[in-house]
């Protein structure tokens, strides 16, 4: 089941009797957990029926004589074993008894026949797939997989975030807030928290929200960047991006504005050559309509050409910033802003074909 199966089941106090949470993504995990947690508790006394573990450290079958135990003044048991994956047989570690099973095999022979007062959750980001124990759990539909979410993915759980927490973001300022916070969701959750608050309830959140508490960097002032670019203006060039550059963060959150904006003029210009007035391609590229004088404007300042060679410089520039280049950040965007204008001046001298 996904991660919002799983909150739903929770919500409704619909609960299994186990559940294995597995996955990378740290911030679902736990929300899942907290959630069923709060699901099995509710109606008892706090902390009388609630067992946690570290596998590794506790005795697997001590963690399931608990989970056999019956709850005392209270519809469940909690149990929770974080770590799971501590628990996989090592290699060249001496075999026990030929009697012996191994811990994950234990927790399997337990979900065929589980207490059904009990609620356990079994959690590991890192728990082999191949394993029974992972199987089992996919086939009888106790498996919470909490997978990072595709770049793609991000944006649509954002405005979710945002709508349940009684505020509005449109598409094109989550892709914003995708591209600046993400991939991981706990930075983007973080992110949607503080802008809410900021806002406050019922309010939208805008670029100039974005702005102001998350990357101190107005998308206008990129785009004073990329005209001086467009009009092969060098001096500009640096001379702007030595205004917008943050060395906290070594210009990723720039060149994260940078990146959406780009992605939002190419969606622009795309619209604009399939016949759509400059208003409905603004819409298309997640635009309100009254930013598309703006959008024309930015498209004029920069030659197609450049533009589409755009993605590209900044994926290289991505892996540079990120420790694929020994030389400072701020060097590393500089070379690449000379670059592109050389570029453009060497496009603007090449006869017409």
């Amino acid at each position: 089941m996904t991660p919002d199966q799983a909150l739903a089941e929770a919500s409704r106090g619909e609960l299994r009797p186990v559940y294995l949470v597995a996955g990378e993504e740290v911030h679902l995990a736990s929300a899942v957990v907290a959630a069923l947690k709060a699901a099995a508790m509710k109606g008892g006394v706090p902390g009388l029926n609630e067992d946690q573990y570290q596998a590794g450290e506790a005795d697997v079958d001590r963690v399931l004589g608990d989970a056999r135990t019956l709850p005392m003044m209270a519809k469940r048991r909690f149990v929770l074993v974080r770590g799971l994956e501590r628990w996989e047989p090592r290699a060249g570690k001496p075999e026990g008894k030929a009697t012996d099973k191994d811990p994950l095999e234990k927790l399997v022979d337990y979900a065929k026949a589980p207490s059904p007062s009990t609620v356990l959750v079994l959690l590991g980001a890192g728990v082999d797939k191949r394993r029974k124990l992972y199987t089992v759990a996919r086939a009888d539909g106790f498996l919470v997989a909490c997978e990072p979410l595709a770049r793609h993915e991000l944006p649509t759980w954002i405005e979710q975030r945002v709508q349940a927490r009684g505020c509005k973001i449109s598409g094109s300022v989550a892709d914003l807030l995708a591209e600046l916070t993400g991939p991981e969701l706990s930075p983007v959750a973080d992110a949607v928290e503080r802008l809410c608050l900021y806002v406050g309830d019922g309010n939208e959140i805008e670029e100039e929200s974005v702005a102001t508490c998350i990357v101190r960097l107005r998308a206008a002032s990129v785009w004073e960047l990329v005209g001086a670019v467009g009009r092969r203006d060098a001096g500009a060039a640096l001379a702007a991006l030595a205004d917008v550059y943050d060395p906290q963060d070594r210009g990723l959150r720039l060149l994260g504005v940078l990146a959406w904006s780009t992605r939002q003029l190419l969606r622009f210009d795309s619209a604009l050559r399939a016949g759509a007035s400059p208003d409905q391609a603004a819409i298309r590229a997640g635009a309100p309509p009254f930013k598309a004088r703006e959008l024309n404007q930015q498209l004029k300042a920069l030659p197609r050409a450049d533009l589409e060679r755009w993605p590209e410089l900044l994926a290289r520039l991505d892996l540079e910033l990120k420790g694929g280049s020994r030389r400072p950040p701020q060097a590393v965007l500089e070379a690449a802003i000379l670059k592109l204008c050389r570029t453009s001046q060497a496009a603007a001298r090449r006869p017409a074909t």
